[in-house]
């Protein structure tokens, strides 16, 4: 028996579309001899379909592709939908064969924690479902089911001889190894070998790697599927042992944290349906990082490079600019900020009179900046990317409607640290970041001679100290006895607590670390716990 595992890019709430792909796989799939096709979970919808779950015209789209699927015959199709049966919604994989419904499978465990929210909109499932295939009984699971020991062995116990999981499970770093792991427990406790098809693309902040395999009876990796790249995979079964076969090889941590990122902007732009990217350039390394990123995400003939220099503005930043860009061979304009500023502190004056300059006049010309890409995007219909990380996220180093203003935020999720280990990365497969963006201190410049660590401890101790109070959820208190500066994660601990609304008002961005600034993150804007 061969099965073939559809690794694919479904767009959410395009069942039509969808349902084509699904379609051509199949075909694709038994063109090469296999007997069974298992999509990914929720792969007639896209995952996540969040609240269109609670509207009556999406159940009967899909129950509409679910007979367009039926009519297929020559092939047993395991496909992955929501189905709503009376007052309740399960998350569902249903088997398929010759016009035939062969069973539904409604999955055990829902996850309600991290990205995931699926009590509020699935009733759990109740018993396991397995299905003859040329003498081979398989038993289906659907993604938080693997995570826990009890519905694989109920499947076993209900006389099944290999285990298929279906699943939508996001990227985070290291994500890949740990399901790898977790599904060679249930390998273990069982007996039988597992098959795991995973999602790929993005979908809003959430990026889906692939990275699909097969593991046999012994739990070693059988079968590997790319990460990132659709793709059909096969899985050879001999009397009910599946056996070697294709092993992609798989990137290397800041690789796949790069790819990643590429993914979500690529899909992001694509599935919206934008016509490119816009981004203000600094000559500083987080701009530079996102353009190298939108270029290998579009191509640079869809991305527009805006160089919007003040007075305070280097000599250097304008020439790294000039140098990356053409090295890119991107659209780049330069645009002087400082007669739009002048004309907005005259305006200003009278309200400013007798007041000392701050924070308020440097927030203007960020303000200024986000003006212009905006009108630039409104007329040439490409998304503003932010530029952003996620330390300025984190302590508010940032500006609303300034370098904020924008629709997708690359670097949301990714610490100052990782942005120069990934700029470095990249460069290592084309140099196209200037060193010295890499290497100079990094500047708002929005005044004269500012360095970011007049305002932010190094970024080694903020990064570090955000990990552990962010990503971790750690006290304070624990964070000191390890060894930091009290005055330092006071800090840290107190910027990130008044800046809520700033992240709350922020757009989305692709998901690298299994806590980021959005689905993950819901803290309480008004809010005096200490």
């Amino acid at each position: 028996m061969r099965i073939a595992l559809a690794q694919f890019n479904p767009v959410v709430g395009d069942i039509a579309g969808n349902t084509r792909r699904i379609l051509e796989l199949a075909r694709e799939a038994m063109a090469a001899g296999a007997d069974v096709l298992v999509t990914p979970e929720l792969a007639l919808t896209g995952y996540s379909p969040e609240d269109l779950l609670l509207r009556g015209h999406f159940f009967r789209a899909v129950s509409a592709a679910m007979d367009e699927l039926l009519e297929l015959d020559g092939i047993t199709l395991v496909i992955g939908h929501p189905v709503r049966l009376g007052a309740e919604t399960f998350n569902a994989a249903t088997v398929l064969r010759d016009g035939n419904r062969l069973g539904q499978y409604h999955k055990m465990l829902l996850p309600n924690d991290q990205v995931f929210d699926e009590c509020r909109y699935f009733t759990p499932g109740a018993a396991p479902l397995v299905f003859e295939q040329d003498g081979v009984k398989l038993g289906v699971l659907i993604c938080e089911d693997i995570w826990s020991v009890e519905p694989a062995a109920e499947a076993a116990d209900a006389g099944a001889e290999v285990l298929v999981a279906l699943n939508a499970s996001p990227f985070h770093r290291d994500k890949v190894a740990t399901r790898q792991e977790t599904a060679r427990y249930r390998v273990q406790e069982t007996g039988l070998p597992l098959l795991y098809v995973n999602l790929v693309g993005g979908q809003d902040e959430l990026v889906f790697d692939g990275a699909s395999f097969a593991l046999d009876a012994e739990g070693e990796v059988a079968v590997q599927a790319p990460a990132y790249d659709e793709a059909l995979i096969f899985v050879d079964v001999e009397c009910g042992r599946v056996m070697p076969g294709d092993q992609a090889s798989l990137p290397a941590p800041t690789e796949s944290v790069y790819r990643a990122l590429v993914t979500g902007v690529r899909d992001y732009i694509g599935k919206n349906g934008f016509a490119g990217a816009l981004l203000g350039l600094s000559g500083g390394v987080d701009s530079a990082l996102t353009l190298a990123v939108a270029v290998d995400a579009l191509g640079a003939d869809k991305v527009h490079a805006v160089m919007m220099p003040s007075r305070y503005t280097a000599d250097i930043s304008l020439i790294d600019s000039r140098d990356m860009v053409k090295r890119l061979d991107v659209r780049y304009d330069e645009i002087d900020i400082w007669p739009t500023y002048e004309s907005f502190m005259a305006a200003l004056s009278p309200a400013f009179a007798g007041l000392a300059a701050d924070t308020t006049e440097e927030n203007l010309q960020a303000r200024i900046r986000g003006t212009l890409l905006m009108a630039l995007s409104n007329k040439s219909g490409k998304l503003v990317l932010t530029t952003g990380n996620k330390s300025e996220m984190t302590t508010g180093y940032c500006t609303l409607y300034g370098d904020m203003a924008g629709g997708f935020a690359v670097l949301k999720d990714v610490a100052k640290t990782l942005v120069f280990e990934l700029c470095r990365w990249r460069n290592t497969v084309g140099e196209v970041i200037p060193e010295r963006i890499i290497t100079r201190p990094p500047s708002a410049e929005l005044r004269p001679d500012q360095k970011d660590q007049d305002s932010l401890p190094p970024y080694e101790v903020l990064d570090a100290i955000m990990q552990r109070y962010v990503e971790e959820n750690r006290s304070g208190e624990e964070i000191i006895a390890e060894g930091f500066a009290e005055a330092d994660v006071r800090r840290v601990v107190r910027l990130l607590k008044i800046n809520e609304y700033k992240r709350r008002q922020a757009p989305v961005g692709p998901r690298i670390t299994h806590r980021a600034f959005g689905k993950d993150w819901r803290y309480p804007i008004t809010n005096r716990f200490s």
